[in-house]
């Protein structure tokens, strides 16, 4: 379900499976991610949210189905092609020791430089504007294991950012962050979407943080997806107590109206 308007989707899977050691996790689901909007997955652990991003992202082989980027399937394009139309921020990335903000950053140009290419001032523009944009100008050259946790996913985000590309997936970006850093981050995100057009889907644990920055969700369980659409479509009181077992009130959140949960306890086994 969604109240979306029908539109050509730029990344779309399509009855896609994925797994491990030939072990499925996702199974013949299929996707069109609504273009120019926040897209987030929420789901249990172990559901198949970042196995499916993993998969679209093209850093995950198909065992069925396929991942379309504007119609191609990704196995038809390189690696490079890919990298200048998508960009994708991994669960808990890590820099080499002693590398800089800048350094990180510009490595995010790389899939724009040809192989002969030096960096250029038009690269050196791009990672100022990106670290603008994430407001860490002033940490450039800071070590990157330096950072607080905020910090540092915003470096993180810069370098997707640099990529410039059109869409952007996140896989967890505010895992292991204080709730105000978790809120900088989504709101640094929603910036990003609405003021220069980003398409974003990102994995979130928190449902009703999900719910208050995103404008599409979906909803999976045991590698499949069991609703899609709106917030206060999809963030309801059945589909808590089908999805993840839990008994909840839910409210309109009193700045936004955005559906939030009031946790109960768990749904009575029986």
């Amino acid at each position: 379900m969604s109240s979306l308007p029908a539109a050509p989707a730029r990344l779309e899977a399509r009855d896609l499976s994925l797994g491990y050691d030939g072990t499925p996790v996702v199974e013949n689901l299929s996707l069109a991610v609504p273009d120019g909007r926040i897209t987030t997955v929420i789901g249990p652990n172990g559901c198949g949210k970042s196995t499916l991003l993993r998969g679209m992202a093209r850093l995950l082989r198909p065992l069925g189905g396929a991942v379309t980027l504007d119609g191609v399937p990704l196995a038809r394009l390189s690696t490079r092609r890919i990298a200048q139309r998508l960009a994708v921020l991994p669960q808990g990335p890590t820099a080499p020791e002693g590398l800089t903000v800048a350094d990180l950053v510009s490595r995010g140009r790389h899939p724009r430089q040809a192989w002969y290419q030096q960096f250029s001032h038009a690269d050196e523009h791009a990672v100022h504007r990106a670290l603008e944009a994430t407001g860490i100008t002033e940490l450039a050259e800071t070590p990157v294991d330096e950072l607080s946790g905020g910090q540092r996913q915003r470096a993180w985000i810069s370098m997707t950012l640099v990529q410039d590309t059109g869409i952007v997936l996140l896989d967890e970006p505010t895992t292991y962050l204080d709730l105000a850093h978790q809120v900088e981050i989504l709101e640094l995100v929603h910036r990003l979407n609405r003021d220069l057009g980003r398409t974003v889907v990102m994995v979130l644990h928190d449902i009703s943080l999900a719910a208050r920055f995103s404008d599409h969700m979906v909803a999976m369980t045991a590698g499949h997806i069991v609703a899609q659409g709106t917030p206060e479509e999809v963030v309801t009181a059945g589909l808590l107590a089908e999805v993840f077992g839990l008994r909840a009130q839910i409210v309109p959140e009193p700045v936004t109206g955005r559906p939030h949960v009031i946790p109960l306890g768990r749904v009575a086994a029986g």
